[in-house]
């Protein structure tokens, strides 16, 4: 019994587990970046593009002077969105695949491959700029297939750094409990996330999203931080 229970929470630690764990030792995957030189951490921001939140975020970003990366869901870019996606990209920025389900996770690897190709070709046939070659799937959920899949296609499927992210114990989302437990959690090299919209609500209120990048910038400079992108 206590077998199978440990090969249960082996499988699915490996799928859902929201940090590094047994799928991920290869190169196909990065969690955090590589340390060197000055200590930077990875600001990045999933769910987007939102029409409310995502350009009041690139406000705050431009004021601070800082670069980020942004996962957009392909399915969010639309004619109203999809300047701000352009924005996005002209204002310095990196943008990369993110995607609204677990539905990838079931499929196999030339699916998985033309699903993340053709929406990267649509984001440049709208913005006339190149993907980010980065995949980052529904809530970290993933597969062997689908990392084949990613590979396939030319990307590398990134997570996030651990508890760098930006859940609060199931209370609602606020930038008095996100900025010190992100700030004092950091370290070099760490991914955040932190998400400027929602997997099915496009409009959803992200509010505390833009008050907390607006109070942790300080206060990871303050640390000695500097912030880098994710694709150069």
């Amino acid at each position: 019994m206590l077998l199978l229970i440990a090969a249960i929470g082996a499988f699915v630690g490996a799928h859902f587990a929201p940090f590094p764990f047994l799928l991920d030792t290869t190169d196909e995957t990065v969690w955090r970046m590589p340390r060197g030189g000055r200590p930077t951490v990875y600001l990045t921001f999933d769910d987007g593009p939102n029409p409310n939140a995502t350009p009041q975020l690139l406000d705050v970003l431009a004021r601070h002077e800082v670069r980020a990366t942004f996962f957009v869901i392909d399915k969010h870019i639309t004619r109203e969105t999809v300047a701000i996606v352009r924005r996005t990209f002209d204002e310095g920025h990196a943008v990369a695949i993110h995607w609204h389900s677990r539905e990838l996770m079931f499929k196999g690897p030339s699916y998985v491959a033309s699903t993340i190709q053709e929406a990267a070709a649509r984001m440049e046939l709208g913005t006339g700029h190149q993907a980010c070659r980065a995949f980052r799937p529904h809530a970290g959920h993933r597969s062997i297939p689908m990392l084949m899949g990613a590979a396939k296609a030319g990307f590398v499927v990134v997570g996030w750094s651990w508890m760098a992210f930006d859940f609060n114990w199931f209370r609602p989302r606020n930038a008095d409990d996100l900025v010190p437990r992100l700030a004092n959690g950091a370290s070099n090299g760490d991914i955040i996330v932190i998400h400027d919209g929602h997997h099915k609500n496009p409009r959803a209120d992200r509010r505390y999203a833009v008050e907390t990048v607006d109070r942790l910038i300080p206060e990871l400079r303050k640390r000695g931080f500097e912030f880098g992108t994710i694709c150069p």
